[in-house]
C-alpha cells in the first residue's frame, strides 16, 4: 500500500485530500503545518508528499529544501499545492526539487492524475536504479574474475568441487546416522563426518576473503 503524506494548513482542503486519497486505497497521513509535516516525513517515510506552499511555521519551500538535504527523504516524490501560478514561483519549486504542481482550486481528477503519474515515474526510476546496481555488481565480478591468475582460478575450482562432493557425503552420512542405533557403526559414521569437515576447513584456511571469492566464482 502506498503511503502519502498531505501537508496542508487549511482544514477543509486537508480533510478532502485525505478522504480522496484514502478512498483510492492509499495509506494517508495528514499534517497541519510545515513543522509537523517535516517531522511526519521523517517519521513515516512516505512514498509521496503533497504539500501546500503558503503555511505558518515553515512554508512549503522550506519543507522541500529540508527534505532534499536529508539522504533519507531526498528521493521522496513531492507535489506542491499552490494558489500561486506564476512562472517564478513554479520555477523556484522546481529548482528546489519539486516534481509537480497542483494549482488551487483543483479537481478530483487533477489530484489523482498527478499522484498516479508521480508514483508511476518513481516506480520506473527505482526499477532502473535496481538494474543499474545489478549491472554494476556484475561488472565488478567480471573484473574480479579477469584479475585472477591460473593458480587462483584452479584453486577456486578445486574448492567448489570439494564442497559439492562434501555436501553429498554429509547428506548420505546424516541419513545413515538417523537410522543407526548407538554402536560401532554409528561411531564410524560420526568419525567420517568429522574427517570431511576437517578437510573442508583446512581447504578454507588457504583462501583469504573466502566468502567473497566463492560468490564471485562461476558454478
Amino acid at each position: 500500500m502506498v503511503k502519502i503524506l498531505v501537508i496542508e494548513d487549511e482544514v477543509e482542503i486537508r480533510s478532502n485530500l485525505l478522504e480522496l486519497l484514502s478512498l483510492e486505497g492509499h495509506d494517508v497521513v495528514g499534517a497541519d503545518n510545515g513543522v509537523t509535516g517535516l517531522l511526519g516525513a521523517i517519521e513515516h517515510a512516505p512514498d509521496l508528499i503533497v504539500c501546500d506552499v503558503m503555511m505558518p511555521e515553515l512554508d512549503g519551500y522550506d519543507v522541500l529544501q529540508a527534505l532534499r538535504q536529508d539522504p533519507k527523504t531526498l528521493a521522496i516524490p513531492f507535489i506542491f499545492l499552490t494558489a500561486l501560478a506564476n512562472k517564478g514561483d513554479i520555477r523556484r519549486g522546481m529548482v528546489l526539487g519539486a516534481d509537480d504542481y497542483l494549482t488551487k482550486p483543483f479537481t478530483r481528477s487533477d489530484v489523482l492524475t498527478a499522484v498516479e503519474t508521480r508514483l508511476q515515474k518513481q516506480a520506473v526510476s527505482q526499477s532502473r536504479t535496481y538494474h543499474d546496481q545489478v549491472n554494476a555488481l556484475q561488472q565488478e565480478i567480471q573484473r574480479f574474475r579477469a584479475g585472477l591468475n591460473s593458480e587462483q582460478t584452479n584453486l577456486l575450482g578445486d574448492v567448489r568441487h570439494h564442497f559439492k562432493d562434501a555436501v553429498v557425503k554429509l547428506d548420505i552420512v546424516t541419513n545413515i546416522l538417523k537410522t543407526l542405533p548407538p554402536g560401532e557403526q554409528r561411531e564410524r559414521s560420526i568419525a567420517l563426518v568429522q574427517n570431511v569437515c576437517a578437510t573442508e576447513i583446512k581447504m578454507l584456511t588457504k583462501i583469504p576473503n573466502f566468502e567473497y571469492l566463492l560468490e564471485a566464482t562461476p558454478g
